[in-house]
């Protein structure tokens, strides 16, 4: 896995490949510090359909192309009149909040404005040494979505959710490690490989757990009878108590595919 070395080619767009069960979508605009353009906010929701509905991703990673995440929307396309990229925007933020496997936010350099929104929609997010975070509406007379706004409280509290919102000012990896805005800060240089490592062991785990506890953490609360009925039916328990008993790995066989109803909250 290659994290954000994507940069031939031309023009903004959004880049994938799937390698071992992970998807890596990278999001390419280097003259613009990977802004995100309307054309690429619209092309993310389908872009994660498609992955979802492959049985072959089990785990997503977000990314930027070269040496930074993504630094907000492209400020030009924000003058359209009828508020098209913020829509836009949301659309992809919600397409990401729902994908049905773990997501994971590989951050270098620059995480800002909709890329904060996109980091915050992964499930785990993941910064190399030097990064810079920030919500920056305040800066342009935005109103920032209050389901974007709830998803930020949620994660880093109601304090610092102000703080970033009402100031638009940056913080470094050390103030989002502390404020669990990140999980976890890598040495520079030292992102890829744990990234890469860490995405293996998800993608060996069973996807029943996974989906369910992903379901019941973004407060899913009507929805035991469906996960116990799944997990009746998965063979995943089985297979998992065998595997620990002959010391070896498991087999897990549960698709996302197999659940029939597999809706989770944003």
């Amino acid at each position: 896995m290659d994290l954000g070395e994507r940069t031939a080619g031309t023009g903004p767009r959004l880049e994938h490949t799937v390698v071992d069960g992970v998807a890596t979508v990278v999001i390419s605009n280097p003259a613009k510090r990977n802004a995100m353009t309307a054309d690429m906010w619209q092309a993310l929701p389908v872009l994660l359909e498609g992955l979802a509905a492959d049985p072959a991703v089990r785990v997503l990673v977000l990314t930027g192309a070269g040496d930074t995440f993504c630094a907000g929307a492209d400020i030009s396309s924000l003058r359209d009149p009828a508020g098209r990229p913020q829509t836009l925007a949301v659309r992809a933020e919600e397409a990401l909040a729902a994908f049905p496997g773990p997501t994971l936010a590989a951050v270098r350099g620059f995480c800002v404005g909709g890329g904060s929104q996109l980091a915050t929609a992964c499930d785990l997010r993941f910064a190399e040494e030097g990064a810079s975070f920030g919500v920056t509406p305040a800066k342009l007379g935005i109103v920032y979505p209050s389901s974007s706004t709830r998803r930020l409280v949620a994660l880093v509290g109601p304090a610092t959710a102000k703080f970033l919102l009402f100031s638009g000012e940056l913080i470094g990896t050390e103030r989002a490690l502390r404020t669990g805005l990140v999980d976890e800060v890598l040495p520079r240089g030292g992102l890829e490989e744990r990234v890469h490592r860490f995405t293996e062991v998800l993608a060996s785990r069973s996807q029943l757990t996974q989906a369910a506890a992903k379901e019941f953490a973004d407060g899913r609360e009507d929805r035991d009878a469906h996960w116990s009925l799944q997990a009746r039916g998965s063979g995943d328990t089985a297979e998992g108590v065998a595997a620990f008993l002959e010391r070896r790995a498991p087999r897990f066989t549960w698709t996302a595919g197999s659940a029939g109803d597999t809706s989770t909250s944003g």
